[in-house]
């Protein structure tokens, strides 16, 4: 697996993270202020065709009782129109208290105020998903 970008996306920002060229470590990226669709995703392409990007992983925000609700909805359209306009897979990651572990993490490693929230989340939703592909191909 090569680099793999992850998106949180939200109703006003949608956090990036990307791998390392490993498929190993995820880091916070980016945030990418929505504005239209068409601007939204020309700012997700240009950071995929940048960073050289062979997967994005959208988080997918079920709810507790894992059931898609009306913001798991919203953000399956969003990212089934952002796939027509990728020449890179783009796959679902449940990303249940992935803002919650984001803002832990940040508040213990004292980096509150330096990374965005929004990029913080998608990190955790990447490494998560990281994590749970080494461990399928184990």
């Amino acid at each position: 697996m090569g680099r793999v970008m992850a998106l949180d996306v939200g109703e006003r920002r949608v956090g990036v993270a990307v791998s390392d060229p490993t498929g190993t470590l995820a880091t916070p990226h980016t945030v990418v202020q929505r504005r239209s669709k068409a601007e939204d995703f020309a700012a997700v392409a240009g950071l995929v065709a940048e960073l050289d990007i062979e997967l994005v992983v959208v988080g997918l925000p079920l709810t507790l009782d894992g059931e898609m609700g009306p913001q798991a909805r919203r953000v399956t359209r969003y990212a089934q129109a952002l796939a027509e306009t990728l020449d890179v897979p783009v796959e679902f990651y449940d990303e249940r208290y992935s803002t919650a572990r984001a803002d832990e993490l940040l508040m213990k490693s004292g980096r509150k105020r330096r990374v965005p929230i929004d990029a913080a989340a998608a990190a955790v939703i990447l490494q998560e998903f990281l994590e749970n592909q080494r461990a399928g191909s184990n």
